[in-house]
């Protein structure tokens, strides 16, 4: 009975401790995260998420992107990321404190994306790359998220967010094609993916 005793509570102390430590302490860590103040600009990193950016995020993980496209840059000395432009500097946590869901990637079929709308700031780029990967990179094996548009008769002047298609991708004349709500919140989610404020933790990488 006493072998049993002592199996059992070193079951549980094992298992105890490998929560603690895998699980108890890291969120705990996490969660106590505090903004940075930059001392030259007061500005406080990270900014924060706008509002549509948190709608977008829940429609690009119902959309799957998390798939192909990754979310963290890594060190220079670990990888090619910060030579391919991704970023000016590595990602580390407190880069994530405001997410509310940390879309890390499972794999890289397409570009990381934790600085993509530092690097695209124009939404028909991103409308146009949506309706059709090919016609923005001929080598994309992105499929196409047509459901996140509609077509519609123009009504007096064209809307603003007109997606600028060409070609077979253009409407009928008359027409035009506007991203849907969901589009929309999806595009503003990219355009907010910008780490690149300063951290004193994840200094810019140098060659």
């Amino acid at each position: 009975m006493n072998k049993l005793t002592g199996l059992f509570f070193g079951v549980f102390l094992l298992f105890g401790v490998s929560w603690l430590a895998f699980a108890a302490y890291p969120y705990i860590t996490f969660a106590g995260l505090q903004r940075t103040k930059d001392e030259a600009t007061g500005a406080l990193a990270p900014p924060g998420n706008p509002g549509t950016a948190d709608q977008g995020a829940r429609v690009y993980a119902a959309n799957g992107c998390f798939y192909c496209h990754s979310q963290f840059v890594r060190d220079k000395n670990a990888g090619s990321d910060i030579d391919r432009k991704w970023g000016k500097r590595r990602t580390v946590a407190r880069d994530y404190m405001f997410d509310r869901q940390v879309f890390l990637g499972t794999s890289r079929l397409g570009a990381d994306l934790t600085n993509v709308g530092d690097r695209q700031t124009d939404p028909q780029w991103f409308y146009r790359l949506l309706y059709n990967p090919p016609a923005v990179s001929p080598e994309s094996v992105m499929p196409a998220y047509h459901w996140l548009f509609e077509t519609r008769a123009i009504q007096g002047q064209p809307s603003a967010d007109a997606v600028k298609l060409e070609g077979k991708d253009a409407p009928p004349p008359g027409y035009e094609v506007v991203p849907t709500a969901e589009g929309k919140a999806l595009v503003d989610y990219l355009l907010s993916l910008k780490k690149n404020y300063p951290l004193p933790e994840a200094p810019e990488a140098t060659e």
